[in-house]
């Protein structure tokens, strides 16, 4: 599967595919020619309440990894879009704005679709 992470605030290559912002608000300071995503899904991106309670804490990331897999658990199909370039072997990207490369959305998200 070819899956792949970076941050939105890094240049957009060739190699990205078809990239993903997986944000639920629009990265601060990026006009939308340099994020360079095809698509924003924000549908898939954590809660307001929920990224507001994890505040990229890195003692509360296995808990928000929870809570954020039940979050989309509840959202059946909100990931198709994703899922469904990969069956059909395209690269894809998910594009984030934390600072935290280890423990975000993206992480989370790239775990629930390995799955």
């Amino acid at each position: 599967m070819p899956l792949k992470i970076k941050r939105v605030y890094d240049e957009a290559e060739p190699g990205d595919g078809f990239r993903v912002l997986v944000d639920r608000i629009w990265p601060r300071g990026v006009s939308k020619e340099r994020a360079a995503v095809d698509l924003w899904l924000k549908e898939a991106a954590p809660s307001t309440e929920l990224r507001k309670w994890f505040g990229h804490d890195p003692e509360k990331f296995e808990e928000f990894k929870k809570r954020y897999r039940a979050e989309l658990d509840a959202k059946p199909g909100v990931l198709d879009p994703i899922t469904s370039r990969l069956g059909a072997g395209e690269v894809v990207t998910l594009v984030y704005s934390a600072r935290d490369a280890e423990r975000n959305q993206a992480v989370v998200l790239e775990w629930v679709i390995g799955l």
